[in-house]
C-alpha cells in the first residue's frame, strides 16, 4: 500500500481514519474478484455528501453526462452506469466485484464510515478504479489514504464564483486530454491546492493562473487541474473541473470525462506515470580524471550519439594539472590548449580518449582581453557514421593564430574514428569550411551543429565580439579595435551579411570532404548593393550572439535553437532590453535580430561617433540598417522575426508599453511577464532536443511517449533557470509565437552541487534514454563534477496489463 500521508498536507488523521478496520481483512471477507468487473463493464457513480441542503445541480448534470458516456450513441462506449447516494454499497461484496470504476461526484465532508472506506480501499487494492470529480477533492478530510487516492487537497472550503480561465493541455497522448484543444478556454470554479502534487501525480492539464484571479492560496504557473497515477493497486484519476452544471453540457469536457473511464474501467491502456518523479533514476556515469590527467572527460562542451548508443563528448581546451594557463602574447605557446574527443560505451561502462586536438583556447578567466572562448567547441557524426565512421568537428586550431594580429580561424573539419578502437586518425583530416576570428579579445564561439533529414549540416557560430564596451546593452560600439579589426562591434560580426561568425549555417557536406550550398539559405551569396556590400551563402540564420546549442527535429526539419545575451541586469530606457537570453523554434531563414533587437523585437539604440556613449536614434525591427563603419555587407538586411522564449534577470519574458513608433518603455515598473515559468539572474541557454518517441527502437528505460513532440529547453545554471519541457503551438510558433504548456524537469534532471548543476548539453539515444553533460564548478577547465550523466526512466509499460483489459478491448 502506498503511504500517501506525504501528500496530505494539512490533513491530519481523525478519529474516523483511526478506526478504520484493516483493508485486506475486508478485502477477504468481500472476497472481491482480481479485477473487479465481469463480463459487462459498469461504473458506479457515487453522489452521496455530507453537506446539508438541497442537492447541488452538478449532480443531475453529472449523472447524465456520463450515462450518455457510457450510453448508446455514436459516441458512447457502451457500459452500465449506476447511480446511489448511498455509502453502503461499498462493503456490499457482491456488488463492488461488479464494477470496473466508482466515480465520486460528491460534495465535501466524511461521506464514508470506516468500513466503507476500507471497502473502498480494497475494491482499489483488487484493481479497482476511481474517478474523482471537483468537490471529490474535499471528501473523507480526515484520512490520508483517500488525499493519496485524490491526490491533493484544496485551500479552504469550495471555490466562490465561476471565471473563465486557459487549461493549458499538456499531455497529448492519454484519452482523456489527447483529443482536448492544446489551450482550452472554459468557465469553472478553480481550486488552490494546499500542496502542489506535481511529481507526485502523473498531471495531464494545467490551468493558467495569469487568464483568471486565482486569489488567495495561489499554486503559480505549475497549477494542475487534472491529472492520474496508478495507486494502491488500482487506477485513480481525478479532474478539479466539474464544478459547474453547464460544465457537463461541453463537448471537450465530456471527451475529457470519457478519456479518464476508459482508462479507470480498464477498457484502454493509458500512461499515467511518466511525469512522477520517482520513476527516473539520474546516474554519473564518468568517473572524475586522474590527477594532470583527462582519461575521463575534458572541460566538457558538447556531444552526440552514435546509432549504437556510444555517446561521443568533448573538451573545449582548457588547462588541467599538465596545461598551464598561458596568456602572455609574446610566449609562443600563447593560448595553446587540448581539445578532447572522448567515447563512452555504454555496453561496458569504459571511456577512451579518442583524440586530442592542438587548439587555440586554453586561456583562463579574467578581464576582457585575457579569457578566451575558443577551442573545440561542436562535434556530430555523419548521418552514415556506421559505416564510414566520419566524425564532424569545429575547432579554432592553434596552427591558424597569428600572434602579431591576435587572429585565428575557426573551422569545421571531418576526421575518421576506427569504430573498432574508439580511436581517431589525425592524419584522416579533411577541413570542409574555415573563417576567420579575432581573439584579441573575448568571446562568443557558439558551438552546436545538427543535420536534418536531407544531410545538411548546421552549425552555430557566435559572434565573436566582446561584451565589454557597450554596458551590457547591444553589442554596437564602433571604436575599439586590434590592428584595424573590431572587437566590440557585432555589426561587423552578426549584424554582417558577409561574414559567418554569429549565424546559424548550413552546408551540405560532401564526400570527397568539401561542401555545397544548399538551395533555401538566407543568402545566395550574389548579393551585392550600390555600396559594395555582399553575403555569404552558407548563411541559414543570422542575428544571433552566442548560440551554444542547437537541435533539428528530423520529424520535420525545423530548427531549434537557443543563444546567450548581452550582460546588462536592467533595462534602460536609453539603451534598450536588460540580458535577454533566448530560445527560437525556426521554420525558414532569416535574422533573429542581434545587436539590433531582441526578445519580441525589442529594440537597442544606436551609438553616435566620434562619441559612443551618447545615443542616437532606435534601430527599426522591421527594415534594419547595418549602418556600421565595420560592415562590408548588405546595408539593407532581413527584417527581424521575434524569438518564442527570452527572460532576463527580472522574468520570462518581459514585456513592456510601446509608443506610437513601437519603442517599448524600458521602464521596470512598467514591465508584464508573459512566461511566469521563467526567471532569470546568472543565465546561459542551453537549447536541448525535441524528443521523438520510436517504438521500433526504444529501449526497456526509453522515455515515454507522453514526451513525444516535446521541446527541451534548458540553463547552463540550476538556480532559478529553466530545465523545462514545452508545447508549441505549430500555427504560431515559426513567426515568434509564445509556448503554448510548459513544465519543469528539476526533479527528473536532478540539480544542485551533487547533481546537474550546470548543464551543457543534452541528448537522447536512439534507444530513448537521455544522456546529460554536466560542466563542473568551475570556468574555462574541468573539476570533479565534469561528468556525463545517463537519465532513464523506470516506470514500467502503460496500464492496464494488457491481460487485463475488460473485453479484452484494444
Amino acid at each position: 500500500m502506498l503511504a500517501a500521508g506525504a501528500l496530505a498536507a494539512g490533513v491530519l488523521a481523525g478519529p474516523t481514519a483511526a478506526a478504520r478496520p484493516n483493508p485486506a481483512d475486508v478485502a477477504a471477507a468481500m472476497d472481491l474478484p482480481s479485477p473487479p468487473g465481469g463480463a459487462d463493464v459498469k461504473v458506479l457513480l457515487f453522489y452521496g455528501s455530507a453537506a446539508e441542503g438541497d442537492e447541488p445541480p452538478t449532480v443531475d448534470a453529472g449523472i447524465e453526462a456520463i450515462e450518455r458516456i457510457g450510453g448508446t450513441g455514436p459516441a458512447a462506449q457502451h457500459f452500465k452506469v449506476q447511480a446511489t447516494d448511498d455509502a453502503a454499497v461499498f462493503t456490499n461484496a457482491r456488488k463492488m466485484g461488479s464494477y470496473n470504476a466508482v466515480v465520486f461526484l460528491t460534495g465535501g465532508g466524511d461521506v464514508l464510515d470506516p468500513d466503507q472506506e476500507a471497502g473502498l480501499e480494497a475494491y482499489m487494492e483488487a484493481g479497482g478504479g476511481f474517478v474523482g470529480i471537483h468537490d471529490a477533492a474535499r471528501a473523507e478530510p480526515y484520512s490520508d489514504w483517500f488525499t493519496g487516492l485524490i491526490g491533493a487537497r484544496p485551500v479552504g472550503g469550495p471555490p466562490t464564483g465561476v471565471q473563465r480561465a486557459t487549461v493549458e493541455v499538456g499531455d497529448r497522448v492519454n484519452p482523456a486530454t489527447r483529443d482536448l484543444p492544446l489551450q482550452w478556454q472554459r468557465p469553472d470554479q478553480w481550486f488552490n491546492w494546499q500542496q502542489n502534487p506535481s511529481g507526485t501525480v502523473h498531471t495531464v492539464a494545467r490551468v493558467r493562473e495569469s487568464t483568471y484571479r486565482p486569489g488567495t492560496g495561489a499554486n503559480g504557473w505549475d497549477h494542475p487541474v487534472s491529472w492520474c497515477r496508478d495507486y494502491d493497486g488500482g487506477r485513480s484519476f481525478y479532474t478539479a473541473m466539474g464544478g459547474t452544471a453547464s460544465s457537463y453540457d461541453e463537448a471537450d469536457f465530456r471527451t475529457h470525462l470519457r478519456g479518464a473511464l476508459l482508462w479507470t474501467t480498464r477498457l484502454v491502456r493509458a500512461d499515467c506515470k511518466a511525469t512522477i518523479t520517482a520513476n527516473y533514476k539520474a546516474e554519473r556515469v564518468t568517473r572524475p580524471d586522474r590527477p594532470g590527467q583527462s582519461d575521463q572527460i575534458g572541460e566538457p562542451h558538447g556531444m552526440t550519439i552514435a546509432p549504437d548508443g556510444r555517446v561521443l563528448y568533448i573538451g573545449r581546451g582548457g588547462p588541467n594539472g599538465n596545461q598551464p594557463v598561458v596568456t602572455d602574447w609574446n610566449d609562443p605557446n600563447v593560448g595553446r590548449g587540448k581539445g578532447q574527443i572522448h567515447v563512452y560505451d555504454p555496453k561496458t561502462g569504459n571511456v577512451t580518449l579518442a583524440a586530442e586536438l592542438d587548439v587555440f583556447g586554453n586561456k583562463g578567466s579574467g578581464d576582457e582581453l585575457t579569457k578566451i572562448e575558443e577551442g573545440l567547441v561542436g562535434i556530430e557524426l555523419d548521418p552514415g557514421f556506421e559505416d564510414n565512421g566520419w566524425v564532424y568537428v569545429y575547432y579554432t586550431p592553434f596552427s591558424g593564430l597569428n600572434r602579431e594580429t591576435q587572429m585565428d580561424t575557426r573551422q569545421v573539419s571531418r576526421f575518421t574514428l576506427d569504430r573498432a578502437t574508439n580511436k581517431i586518425d589525425p592524419g584522416s583530416e579533411k577541413v570542409l569550411l574555415k573563417w576567420p576570428a579575432q581573439v584579441h579579445s573575448c568571446c562568443h564561439a557558439g558551438g552546436g551543429m545538427s543535420w536534418d533529414s536531407k544531410g545538411n549540416l548546421y552549425i552555430a557560430v557566435g559572434d565573436n565580439n566582446s561584451s565589454l564596451f557597450s554596458d551590457g546593452y547591444s553589442g554596437n560600439n564602433p571604436q575599439p579595435n586590434y590592428k584595424g579589426v573590431s572587437f566590440a562591434d557585432a555589426r561587423r560580426t552578426a549584424g554582417n551579411t558577409n561574414n559567418l561568425n554569429g549565424k546559424i549555417l548550413r552546408i551540405h557536406p560532401e564526400p570527397d570532404g568539401t561542401y555545397t550550398i544548399p538551395e533555401g539559405n538566407l543568402f545566395t551569396g550574389k548579393e551585392t548593393d550600390e555600396g559594395g556590400g555582399k553575403t555569404r551563402g552558407e548563411i541559414y540564420v543570422m542575428g544571433v550572439r552566442n548560440p551554444a546549442r542547437i537541435h533539428v527535429d528530423k520529424k520535420t526539419d525545423i530548427l531549434y535553437a537557443g543563444w546567450v545575451g548581452p550582460d546588462s541586469g536592467t533595462p534602460s530606457p536609453t539603451w534598450g532590453p536588460a540580458k535577454y537570453d533566448q530560445f527560437a523554434v525556426i521554420t525558414k531563414p532569416g535574422n533573429r535580430g542581434w545587436p539590433y533587437c531582441m526578445g519580441n523585437k525589442q529594440p537597442y539604440r544606436d551609438r553616435n561617433l566620434p562619441d559612443p556613449t551618447k545615443p542616437l536614434g532606435w534601430y527599426d525591427c522591421d527594415h534594419p540598417k547595418n549602418e556600421s563603419p565595420n560592415n562590408d555587407g548588405l546595408v539593407n538586411l532581413p527584417p527581424v522575426t521575434g524569438n518564442n522564449i527570452w527572460y532576463s534577470p527580472q522574468g520570462g519574458a518581459p514585456d513592456y508599453p510601446r509608443d506610437a513608433n513601437g519603442v517599448p518603455s524600458y521602464k521596470p515598473e512598467e514591465a508584464s511577464y508573459l512566461l511566469p515559468w521563467l526567471k532569470g539572474g546568472g543565465q546561459a541557454t542551453m537549447d536541448g532536443p525535441v524528443y521523438r518517441y520510436d517504438a521500433g527502437s526504444a529501449g526497456p528505460n526509453a522515455w515515454p511517449r507522453y514526451w513525444d513532440g516535446k521541446w527541451f529547453v534548458g540553463d547552463f545554471y540550476d538556480q532559478d533557470q529553466p530545465r523545462n519541457a514545452v508545447v508549441m503551438d505549430p500555427k504560431t510558433m515559426g513567426d515568434g509565437g509564445l509556448p503554448v504548456h510548459s513544465e519543469s524537469l528539476k526533479k527528473i534532471i536532478p540539480t544542485g552541487n551533487d547533481g546537474i548543476a550546470n548543464l551543457m548539453d543534452w541528448e537522447f539515444a536512439p534507444d530513448g534514454s537521455l544522456y546529460v553533460l554536466d560542466y563542473g564548478r568551475g570556468f574555462f577547465t574541468s573539476d570533479e563534477h565534469s561528468a556525463l550523466w545517463h537519465v532513464t526512466y523506470t516506470g514500467g509499460a502503460p496500464t492496464p496489463a494488457a491481460a487485463n483489459l475488460a473485453r479484452k478491448a484494444q
